[in-house]
């Protein structure tokens, strides 16, 4: 009997530590993903002059470069690469749909209508900052910022509402997501359509995604409010599981699933709206971040979530890495590069999906 348990508890403490290698793999990716991306730049500066800098040496010119537009640009990425990837990961247990995420359920879309009405009704305004380079900027960017994150957290509230008032399946909220997804799209376009062109410029230039647009206070907004969820979501990883097993099993063994399903949702999307209202459209992180993670680590959401978190942030810095490098020194825009590498891996559950039964 000692001997079965013995080696019980060596197979359990085999099955955690291959997760665990899991997590600091990917730490280590991260790290050297971040390097790379401090290399990378149309300056051109060599590495060495990089680690001088970044231990307080340098001229005043690399210090500039390195602190005020590289680094911030990291910090960016990492930070809407957590809280993106967090909330998908979430997203797809609480409404048990492995295509849920802010870009499927129209979150995405929400903010880029919302953004929208501020470039042109609100005084978001636009002006062309640099005339040899058509370059755009925002006259009150917060003004943008505010709308884009409102219509974010109104989509998920319009989802939630038409899921409590017809008592749809949970898995059924993704349709109501695309429904609604298409009907902000429809408004941003048609109010572009009246506009002048210059707004429809600033409107289309701030759905293209841009990770140079938050300064450090908007990223320690981003990174609190992250630090905030994953200690939500962590404390509730036990919950997570149990209803993985479907939400009738979950209420036998105590889960208060409507209450859960309900905080995580309105938690998940407070990162989300706000990461893209600070940045713009970035699609299909949070629909690849956990899927690519759950192929090593399974559906334990004691690893699935940090895991999702480091994925998340690994896949945007590397996206910023190649809109940087494919056509240097202009930089192409990180949503379309998202894109690129979402768009495949959601044909592929859309298909999978596909052979299973779609309703609960």
């Amino acid at each position: 009997m000692n001997r079965q348990m013995t080696l019980e508890k060596h197979a359990y403490n085999h099955y955690i530590g291959k997760k665990w290698l899991v997590l600091i793999i990917l730490a280590v990716t991260l790290f050297v993903t971040v390097l790379i991306a401090l290399f990378v730049g149309s300056s051109e500066m060599p590495f060495s002059e990089i680690v001088k800098v970044i231990f307080g040496g340098g001229g005043s010119a690399q210090r500039t470069i390195i602190f005020n537009v590289r680094m911030p640009r990291i910090a960016t990425g990492i930070a809407v690469g957590l809280a993106l990837a967090m909330a998908g990961c979430i997203m797809q247990n609480v409404l048990r749909n492995p295509l849920a995420s802010a870009s499927t359920l129209g979150v995405s879309q929400g903010a880029s209508f919302g953004a929208a009405m501020a470039i042109i009704y609100f005084g978001g305004g636009t002006q062309i900052s640099n005339a040899a380079t058509n370059a755009i900027t925002f006259d009150n960017p917060y003004t943008v910022v505010i709308c884009a994150f409102l219509g974010g957290i109104v989509t998920t509230i319009l989802v939630l509402f038409l899921s409590r008032v017809t008592s749809v399946t949970p898995s059924v909220m993704i349709l109501a997501g695309v429904a609604i997804s298409s009907l902000f799209t429809g408004a941003t376009a048609l109010i572009q359509y009246f506009a002048d062109d210059n707004k429809v410029a600033a409107v289309v230039y701030w759905t293209f995604g841009n990770l140079g647009r938050a300064g450090y206070r908007e990223i320690t907004l981003m990174l609190t409010l992250s630090a905030g969820a994953f200690i939500y979501f962590i404390l509730n990883r036990w919950n997570y599981n149990a209803m993985e097993s479907g939400t009738n099993t979950a209420k036998s063994l105590g889960v208060n699933v409507d209450r859960i399903i309900l905080i995580s949702m309105v938690v998940a999307t407070l990162i989300s709206a706000t990461a893209i209202a600070f940045v713009g459209t970035i699609s299909f992180i949070g629909l690849v971040a956990p899927h690519i993670v759950r192929r090593f680590v399974g559906n334990d959401y004691r690893f699935l979530i940090p895991g999702s978190a480091l994925m998340g942030a690994v896949v945007m810095i590397g996206a910023d890495i190649v809109s940087r490098m494919v056509k240097a020194p202009a930089i192409l825009p990180i949503g379309a590069i998202t894109s690129f590498l979402g768009a495949p891996l959601f044909l592929y559950l859309i298909i999978k999906q596909g052979k299973r039964k779609l309703y609960d």
